[in-house]
């Protein structure tokens, strides 16, 4: 699926306000994620897919990067079932992800 997103677009899809500092920020986030077009549709199924054990993909506050979340304060279960979603999407569109240590969050750092 290749869609081109523009940051707009993302933004909204992701539920964020279009400010012209969220704008700026998520394009620097696009061309921060290496090869962000072959796979930037497949964000969003991710972040639908998520929605149901409270995890969700968000713009990084510290860094130029996509974020992969859960919510703390889910249980173990929810959890692991939270990782191996992440983790499968990660592998099936060959998206290189970096997993914060003893932290529900990941980074998405391109092809």
């Amino acid at each position: 699926m290749n869609i081109d997103l523009t940051p707009e677009a993302l933004l909204s899809q992701l539920g964020y306000s279009k400010t012209e500092y969220t704008i700026k920020q998520m394009e620097k986030i696009i061309k921060n994620t290496n090869n962000f077009k072959k796979f930037s549709g497949h964000i969003l199924s991710l972040h639908d897919n998520l929605a149901p054990i409270k995890g969700f993909v968000a713009m990084s506050n510290s860094q130029d990067n996509f974020k992969i979340k859960a919510s703390q304060d889910v249980s173990p279960e929810v959890s692991e079932e939270f990782n191996k979603k992440v983790e499968k999407w990660a592998k099936k569109y060959k998206v290189k992800i970096k997993k914060v240590s003893n932290k529900p969050t990941y980074y998405i750092l391109g092809q």
